[in-house]
């Protein structure tokens, strides 16, 4: 599995370093741009590991496609998903030194990386981009704080959460095309492979949803979802 440790001792990945050719005018670039000018894109294949629970936290990530998953692997083996990043999304911010989860990629993903000290460089002189931190600091505690909550409602009351969620994430109407398997579902909402197919043709059957591929939903009456979680 690919680790800080593996990269700095030979890896194929590159992690960076702050690019000295290339100094941002901190009055005119946020945080998203200062990925997109700084960052270096990095290719993660399916189930890479892109980093591990307890590494020094010395990176922040941005997905530019495909899917990323953080998790922790519990003492009796079970693996507890804490949360999933689209394209778009930055992960990887910790409030200490080292990261509480481990990251890896879904599918094959590419991901931009930028050295944690660069951010907090970039804050310290440029508002908005400590506005933007603040944020997403914000926006990764409420994101947890929902998590924690959806854990103690009943099977259907947690897949359809999860399914209007991600169809509001991907932006879609009414098709939702998910990267993650079953597995990780079920994993992400604390139940059993089983609980979650079992949930998903309970809800085919009642015509909230249809299933045309395993991971192709489509949300037939959304409203029926949505009744469950209100």
């Amino acid at each position: 599995m690919l680790t800080q440790a593996t990269v700095e001792n030979g890896s194929s990945h590159y992690w960076p370093e702050p690019a000295p050719r290339r100094r941002l005018s901190v009055r005119s670039h946020a945080l998203g741009e200062a990925f997109e000018r700084m960052g270096a894109p990095v290719p993660f294949g399916r189930n890479e590991e892109i980093y591990g629970e307890t590494e020094p936290a010395n990176y922040l990530y941005k997905v530019i496609s495909g899917t990323v998953r953080t998790y922790k692997v519990l003492i009796d083996g079970r693996r507890q998903i804490g949360a999933f990043y689209l394209p778009g999304e930055i992960f990887g911010l910790e409030a200490g030194e080292e990261h509480v989860f481990s990251a890896e990629a879904v599918v094959d993903a590419r991901v931009l990386v930028l050295k944690r000290s660069v951010v907090a460089s970039l804050a310290i002189r440029d508002n908005k981009v400590a506005r933007e931190l603040w944020t997403l600091t914000g926006r990764e505690l409420q994101r947890t704080q929902k998590h924690l909550l959806l854990l103690i409602k009943t099977a259907a009351e947690r897949v359809a959460s999860f399914l209007l969620e991600m169809a509001e994430r991907i932006q879609c109407s009414d098709e939702v095309e998910l990267s993650m398997s079953r597995q990780d579902i079920a994993d992400y909402l604390g139940l059993t492979i089983e609980t979650v197919s079992r949930t998903l043709t309970q809800f085919e059957n009642e015509s909230a949803i249809a299933l045309p591929a395993c991971k192709r939903i489509v949300l037939r009456n959304p409203a029926v979802l949505k009744q469950l979680i209100a």
